[in-house]
């Protein structure tokens, strides 16, 4: 990957940051910029904004506690 472009690992590890709009212009210029020429990537952020409104419609009412309580386990460290 050069300074100017941005590979898809790259894209991939910045998505959520792009999405709740962190990325400093440049590397959002560069984030657009490979979109662009990348349909995989641009498949990957659709995918990702679909799953993230529709988890956004669960509430915790309809989350079993005995799951809710493991995924928060699980995730507890996951950065």
């Amino acid at each position: 990957m050069n300074a100017e472009g941005m590979d898809c690992s790259e894209l991939v590890e910045l998505v959520t940051a792009y999405l709740d709009g962190s990325l400093d212009p440049t590397t959002r210029s560069r984030f657009d910029m490979h979109l662009l020429d990348c349909d995989g990537c641009e498949n990957y952020l659709q995918q990702f904004r679909v799953t993230i409104e529709t988890v956004g419609r669960i509430s915790h009412e309809h989350v079993d506690p005995d799951f809710r309580a493991k995924l928060l386990n699980a995730f507890r460290d996951w950065r």
